[in-house]
């Protein structure tokens, strides 16, 4: 009974043309979950402390997603709803955090946002329309802090064709993960005048297509274009190549080249940057060992939206980015699975970043052979059996370096647990 209360207004909706068969498909395909998030972040700059933010936090996120409901002539719907609410538990107020929403003088005590998706398939094209979570070369929701980052829009999918996957799409707003709304689409920039990264001239919205085909069953290949109307576009190629090596081992390698220019009315002048990103793992029992390498070409740094909008698919994205115009980076990266010694659930990961030749904009002028440094160390732990099973915790420690400004230090905590209905 809980489940069925919890789509009646959705069945409502779509329930129409529908027989009572294909309304229980709808409701007993359907997943519920409930989300909860405790959340903590800590940074810290070195010459710069009255520049510090944080805050604590506690999450509680309903994600539940419906089957599909046949409504003839091989037409199936269904639709989606993400209700996400988040209290300050505690936090510094006079600085932004990109967590809690902040109104320039304090962070709001707890914020929430809504959102719904319908979708309609046939065979195996689908198409959503609503809020959208797309995971893309071109776009990505972000879930690094307390609630999600989301966008609204159409996101049309198909795999008709043999191990291809087609998909179009166009966004046209993002609630960011700070803010209650959706907005319009902006440059990751200082806009004139203004202190924030995420309120300059808006897009109309943004145009995305792609294609990803599985050659092979090792080999992967993608192209994928995007449009931020009047911002920017941007090409992505890349190519994937997974192996096993033996019987223990096991390796996972990328290619990828961005390629990024000016669009349209260029609100935000002209654009020019390329980005290559190479990157190999290579797991071995409860080890697994990484190497990437990240290079920026062009007079430009990579673009990316406001609302600090992350890009997950270069290998070396980190808080540093090492992301500007003609930075080179390397990264290496160390983990450690913990269960073969009796402690399943727990692994730790540690990363390091290193950038050279960075060229940077800054209030003094552009500065040129930039140099900047990052480590990660991460802990994971999620409990593996019993009534608390799936309860999860990660600690985590960021220590940032630069040549051009302060250097900071990052705390994060979560504790995460889902409950399904």
């Amino acid at each position: 009974m809980r489940r069925q209360n919890l789509w009646i207004a959705m069945l409502a909706a779509t329930a129409t043309l529908g027989t009572t068969a294909s309304n229980a498909d709808f409701v007993d395909d359907s997943n519920v979950q409930l989300k909860f998030k405790n959340f903590y972040l800590d940074r810290q700059y070195a010459d710069l402390p009255q520049n510090n933010w944080g805050s604590w936090s506690q999450g509680i996120t309903l994600d539940a997603k419906s089957g599909y409901q046949d409504i003839g002539g091989g037409i199936q719907v269904g639709a989606d709803l993400l209700v996400q609410h988040a209290f300050k538990l505690n936090g510094r107020d006079k600085n932004a955090d990109w967590v809690l929403p902040h109104d320039g003088k304090e962070s709001k005590d707890n914020f929430g946002k809504v959102g719904a998706t319908l979708k309609a398939k046939v065979s195996q094209t689908e198409l959503k329309v609503g809020e959208l979570l797309p995971v893309s070369p071109v776009l990505v929701f972000d879930p690094s802090r307390q609630l999600l980052t989301t966008y609204s829009g159409a996101w049309l999918e198909s795999k008709e064709i043999k191990d291809t996957k087609l998909t179009v799409a166009y966004i046209d707003k993002i609630n960011n993960r700070y803010d209650n709304q959706f907005r319009d689409l902006t440059l990751f920039a200082p806009a004139k005048g203004k202190k924030y990264y995420d309120n300059g001239d808006a897009s109309d919205g943004m145009l995305i297509a792609g294609v990803d085909h599985q050659f092979t069953p090792e080999i992967g290949g993608s192209y994928w274009y995007a449009d931020v109307e009047d911002i920017y576009q941007q090409h992505y190629v890349g190519a994937s190549y997974k192996t096993k090596l033996g019987e223990k081992a096991k390796l996972d390698s990328h290619i990828r080249y961005f390629d990024n220019s000016e669009s349209g009315d260029k609100l935000y002048g002209d654009i020019d940057n390329q980005a290559l990103s190479v990157g190999a793992k290579v797991n071995y029992g409860a080890h697994t060992v990484g190497l990437g390498y990240q290079q920026m070409f062009g007079d430009s740094p990579f673009p990316t939206l406001g609302g600090w909008v992350p890009q997950p698919y270069l290998v070396n994205w980190g808080v540093a980015t090492f992301t500007n115009t003609n930075e080179k980076s390397w990264g290496f990266t160390y983990g450690y699975d913990f269960s073969g010694l009796g402690a399943k659930g727990l692994n730790a990961t540690a990363v390091y970043f290193t950038g050279s030749d960075a060229e940077v904009k800054t209030s003094a002028g552009i500065l040129k052979d930039q140099k900047s440094d990052e480590l990660n160390l991460i802990l994971n732990y999620t409990v593996p059996e019993g009534k608390l099973k799936g309860l999860g915790f990660q600690a985590m420690y960021i220590d940032t370096d630069f040549d051009w400004k302060s250097d900071l230090k990052e705390y994060r905590v979560a504790t995460t647990y889902t409950y399904k209905f």
